[in-house]
C-alpha cells in the first residue's frame, strides 16, 4: 500500500465535483435538446458529443489553448492572479468535459424513452412545462439518469489525456489514481501500480453495481406487485358531472397539411357526444389533436364557447394547458410514477385546499368504482380500472371539451361492453362537448346519437346516426357503416332503377337522387320469402357460406345458380335459428330486397 494516498483524495474530489456539474449541465443540455428543431441542432449535438469520439490528449490541447496563459479565459483570468492551469481545478474541468457526453447521451435517451402522450395530457391538464418536468419528465427519466451519473462519475474518475495535458501530474495537487498507475508502471512499482489499479476499479464498479441491483430491484418489486392485482369487477353507475360554462359549442374549421396527408374539414356541434367515425388514417386522432392544442392546424379557425382557441389569420394559438379540454388517449397516459390519487389530483385546479383536493379525489374515486385503489399505481391496475382513472383524472380538470380517442381500443370485449355502458351513461350526464374517436361502427352507433364520418382528412357525412347509417352520402360512407351489398345503379322511371350488377330492375319508395351512382341494401335487411311474385323478389342460389358464433353469412346468386364459391351478388346475414329452417329447402330460393330499405346513393 503506498504511504502517499493523496491520488485517491484527488481524484475523488475532482471526479466528485466533475459529476456535480454534468450532472445539472448534462440534464438541462439532454432536456432543451429534446424539443429543440432548429437548423443547429446537428451542429450542437456534434459539439456536445465531441469528447467522447475525439482522443483525450486533443481535449487536453483544446482546453489548454482555452484556459492558459494566452487563451480567452486565462485572459481574463490574469488580472485576478487566478489560474487554471496545472490545478486541481483543471482536472476536475478536464473531467468534465470528457465525461459530459456520456452524461448527456444517457440522459437524452432516457427522456426520448418518455410516452409523448404522458406529456401531452399533462399539457391538457393545465399544467406548465414546469410542472411537467419537475412531477413527469425527470421521475420517468431517473432511472436512465442515474445510470448516467454513474457512467459519468467513472469516465471521470478514468480520465487521464485530458487532465495531463491541462492539470499536470503534480504529486499532492494534480496526480489523480490513472496518472498514479502510469507513473508507478513507468518506475517499475508494479505493486504500487495494482494497489492503485484495484481501487479505481472497485470504485468504479461499485457504483455502476449499485445503480444495476436498485433497478433489478425496483422491477422485482413492480411484477410481485402486478401479480397481486386484483380481476375487474363490474362497473356501476356512472358520475354526474358538469362543465363549468351553460354555453356550450364547438365550431372547428381546420386544414393539416403534411408530406403525406392532407386533413381538411368544418363542423360545428352543441350536441354530446359527437362520434369520429372513419377507418385508419382518416384523420380522426389528427382533429382531436388539433383541437387539444397537440398539432397546430396549418391554417383554420377553432372556437370552444365563444373561446377561440386557434386563429391563423389572426395569430390566436392558445396553449394546451389553457384550452380547459379534457383529453383521454387510446392507452389512457396515466402517470406511472404517480399514485391513483395523484394521477386524478393532477387533474384538479392549482389552487385547492389539501382537504378539498382529498374530498374531490375521494368523489372522483366513489363514482367511479375505484375506492380504496388510491394508494396504487397504474402498474397495479386492469386496463379497466387505468381507463376509468385516466377518465376521472380528465373530468377533475372541469374541461369545457372532453375528447375521447378510442378509449376501448385496447380492452377484451367484455370489458369493452361493460364500461361502454360506464362512457354512455357518463356523457349522457356531461354538459360540456364531447368528441368521441372510433373505427368501430357498432360502437359508434351504441355511444353517440351523432356522428361526422370522415374519409382520407376529409368529412363526408354529418348528421344523427340514423340519418348516416339509413342515408348514407355516398359508397364510402355505406362502407364505413357497414353495408356490404352494393351495384351500379342507373334510373328507369320517377321510382324504378335497374341495378346493373345484379342484373334486376327495382322498385324504391326514396326520391331517386339526379346523379344516382349506386344502390344498397345491408346484409341483415334481405328476406327470405315463399313467394317470387312479391314485389323486387327474386330467385337465388347459394354459393357459399360463413359461419359466425351467432349468425350465418349466406353469399347469394341471383337469377341462375352460381358457378364457383365467389360467383354470387349479394351476402345475407341471418341468425342460426333462420338458418336452420332455410338451409334444406330446394333451390331455388327466393330472396326480397325490401324498396323501404334500399338505399340510393351519389358518387
Amino acid at each position: 500500500m503506498p504511504q502517499d494516498l493523496s491520488p485517491l483524495w484527488i481524484s475523488l474530489k475532482t471526479s466528485l465535483l466533475a459529476t456535480v456539474i454534468t450532472f445539472f449541465v448534462g440534464i438541462a443540455a439532454a432536456y432543451w435538446m429534446l424539443s429543440y428543431r432548429g437548423k443547429a441542432k446537428s451542429l450542437i449535438e456534434s459539439i456536445f458529443v465531441a469528447p467522447l469520439i475525439l482522443p483525450p490528449t486533443v481535449v487536453g490541447f483544446l482546453l489548454l489553448l482555452f484556459f492558459g496563459k494566452n487563451g480567452p479565459v486565462g485572459k481574463l483570468m490574469e488580472p485576478f492572479d487566478l489560474t487554471i492551469v496545472f490545478t486541481w481545478y483543471g482536472a476536475a474541468i478536464a473531467a468534465t468535459v470528457v465525461s459530459f457526453p456520456l452524461m448527456y447521451k444517457t440522459a437524452l435517451g432516457a427522456f426520448e424513452q418518455i410516452d409523448n402522450n404522458l406529456l401531452r395530457v399533462a399539457r391538457t391538464l393545465g399544467a406548465s412545462e414546469s410542472r411537467i418536468f419537475w412531477r413527469i419528465s425527470l421521475p420517468l427519466a431517473l432511472p436512465g439518469i442515474l445510470a448516467a451519473t454513474t457512467l459519468a462519475f467513472a469516465r471521470a474518475l478514468g480520465e487521464f489525456g485530458a487532465t495531463l495535458m491541462l492539470a499536470g501530474n503534480i504529486p499532492g495537487q494534480t496526480q489523480t489514481i490513472p496518472m498514479a498507475i502510469y507513473f508507478a508502471v513507468e518506475a517499475g512499482a508494479m505493486d504500487e501500480a495494482w494497489f492503485w489499479a484495484i481501487a479505481i476499479m472497485v470504485i468504479s464498479l461499485s457504483g455502476i453495481f449499485a445503480v444495476n441491483f436498485w433497478q433489478e430491484v425496483r422491477e422485482k418489486g413492480k411484477r410481485k406487485e402486478a401479480g397481486t392485482r386484483k380481476p375487474e369487477r363490474r362497473v356501476a353507475q356512472s358520475p354526474t358531472v358538469s362543465a363549468p360554462t351553460s354555453e356550450i359549442g364547438l365550431f372547428v374549421d381546420i386544414e393539416k397539411k403534411l408530406p403525406s396527408f392532407h386533413l381538411q374539414v368544418s363542423f360545428s356541434t352543441n350536441e354530446q357526444p359527437l362520434g369520429l367515425l372513419g377507418g385508419s388514417g382518416a384523420g380522426k386522432s389528427m382533429i382531436l389533436r388539433c383541437i387539444a392544442g397537440i398539432e397546430t392546424p396549418t391554417r383554420g379557425r377553432i372556437v370552444l364557447n365563444g373561446r377561440v382557441l386557434f386563429d391563423s389569420e389572426k395569430g390566436i394559438n392558445v396553449p394546451s394547458r389553457d384550452r380547459r379540454i379534457g383529453f383521454l388517449v387510446q392507452n389512457y397516459a396515466l402517470f406511472p410514477n404517480m399514485t391513483v390519487a395523484e394521477n386524478i389530483a393532477f387533474g384538479l385546479p392549482k389552487k385547492l385546499s389539501a382537504g378539498s383536493e382529498r374530498s374531490q379525489i375521494e368523489e372522483q374515486l366513489i363514482a367511479m368504482q375505484l375506492p380504496g385503489l388510491g394508494d396504487r399505481y397504474p402498474h397495479q391496475l386492469s386496463g379497466g380500472q387505468q381507463q376509468r382513472v385516466a377518465l376521472a383524472r380528465a373530468l377533475a380538470s372541469q374541461p369545457e371539451a372532453l375528447l375521447l380517442d378510442e378509449p376501448f381500443s385496447a380492452l377484451d370485449t367484455h370489458l369493452r361492453n361493460q364500461l361502454e355502458q360506464q362512457m354512455t351513461e357518463t356523457l349522457a350526464d356531461y354538459q360540456g362537448v364531447a368528441l368521441f374517436v372510433t373505427h368501430n361502427m357498432d360502437e359508434a352507433y351504441r355511444v353517440c346519437p351523432n356522428l361526422l364520418v370522415l374519409e382520407q382528412g376529409q368529412a363526408v357525412h354529418h348528421g344523427s346516426k340514423y340519418e348516416v347509417f339509413q342515408h348514407p352520402a355516398s359508397v364510402s360512407v355505406a362502407q364505413l357503416t357497414g353495408c356490404k351489398n352494393f351495384s351500379r345503379a342507373v334510373a328507369q322511371g320517377t321510382q324504378t332503377i335497374q341495378a346493373l350488377d345484379w342484373g334486376c330492375h327495382l322498385e324504391v319508395v326514396q326520391a331517386i337522387p339526379d346523379e344516382l351512382s349506386h344502390v344498397g341494401i345491408r346484409a341483415h335487411q334481405l328476406i327470405f320469402s315463399h313467394d317470387g311474385s312479391q314485389v323486387n323478389t327474386f330467385p337465388c342460389w347459394l354459393a357459399r357460406t360463413s359461419e359466425t358464433p351467432h349468425r350465418m353469412t349466406l353469399f347469394l346468386k341471383l337469377h341462375t345458380a352460381p358457378n364457383n364459391p365467389q360467383d354470387y351478388h349479394l351476402q345475407a346475414e341471418v341468425f342460426k335459428e333462420k338458418w336452420a329452417n332455410i338451409k334444406d329447402q330446394p333451390y331455388p330460393w327466393y330472396v326480397r330486397l325490401d324498396p323501404i330499405r334500399l338505399m340510393l346513393m351519389e358518387n
